[in-house]
């Protein structure tokens, strides 16, 4: 893969950097970036996209200065394994939630059935928010609204389902296994409802793994009981994979010195929206090109 852990040796003495964990089921995404800050010893620790506390899989936590480039990592696409359950729709559309609405006309569905339901939520270009989620509704969270069991109503959003997939169907048990790549802001718990509706009947996520985010892949990711005793230190890997992305904007010794300050560069005829400003191998940070010049957005300064 382009992206490589740092030789063993070096990482312990870097405090800035991404770190890939395991989640597994039970802690939400929170608990684990607290006990990354406590296991560090620093105090700028985050996350880049949120997994629900059943859910398990790749977790991106950047670490230090790499916290600042978190909206980019966001701007990557994701890929799941997921379970959806027939018969049944729940509160918040997957297994956490109390069962609401139910149906047991799955049981005449093919596989052939889904596959073609499945395309047809792939195509939809909006898509309504499980009603216990972090969107806001008058200023606060649904999720808070909901469990004081306040009616929630979000409106759909702009969704960017890349590809969506049946990998299995029991037709027995009304299980079928779905792999699903998308963009941000994409709740693979809709899906699932979605489906359900789409094949005239009801259903909710059972499970959910997601397996990548953008290069990154859960197999190069360690588990968090590892990663917080002896390996997280060595895992630590170089915050420029956030930007990895991104095309890279190689400057000179004086240009490097200007962004620093948070001046101007001349684009020179390039067009790249967002670039990834290095000095040899050192990120600086990242720049926007505004009216024919790169402006510093992200300054890393040590």
């Amino acid at each position: 893969p382009p992206c490589r852990p740092p030789p063993p040796g070096r990482a312990g003495a870097l405090s800035d950097g991404v770190l890939l964990l395991d989640k597994p089921a039970g802690p939400t995404s929170h608990d684990l970036v607290s006990a990354v800050r406590r296991a560090f010893g620093v105090q700028r620790v985050g996350h880049a996209g949120t997994l629900d506390p059943a859910a398990t899989g790749l977790l991106v936590v950047l670490v230090g200065r790499a916290t600042r480039l978190a909206r980019f990592v966001a701007m990557l696409t994701k890929r799941y394994t997921g379970t959806v359950r027939f018969g049944w729709e729940t509160t918040s559309d997957d297994a956490a939630g109390e069962p609401t609405e139910r149906d047991e006309s799955w049981r005449a569905t093919t596989r052939a059935d889904v596959e073609a339901a499945l395309a047809r939520v792939q195509r939809q270009s909006v898509q309504a928010p499980p009603a216990v989620s972090a969107k806001q509704v008058d200023g606060q969270r649904a999720y808070r609204l909901a469990r004081r069991g306040e009616a929630v109503e979000l409106r759909p959003v702009p969704v960017t389902i890349f590809d969506l997939q049946v990998s299995s169907f029991n037709s027995s048990t009304g299980a079928a296994g779905i792999e699903v790549v998308c963009g941000s802001g994409t709740y693979v718990r809709a899906i699932a409802r979605d489906l359900g509706r789409a094949l005239g009947t009801r259903a909710h996520l059972a499970a959910l793994r997601r397996t990548a985010i953008g290069l990154w892949d859960v197999r190069d990711a360690v588990v968090p009981d590892d990663a917080l005793r002896e390996t997280g230190p060595r895992a630590l890997r170089p915050m420029a994979e956030a930007v990895a992305h991104l095309p890279r904007l190689a400057l000179s010794v004086e240009d490097a010195r200007r962004f620093r300050h948070g001046m101007k560069l001349d684009a020179a005829g390039r067009s790249d929206a967002l670039v990834a400003a290095f000095e040899g191998d050192e990120l600086l940070g990242v720049a926007r090109l505004r009216d024919g010049v790169y402006a510093p957005d992200v300054v890393l300064a040590a």
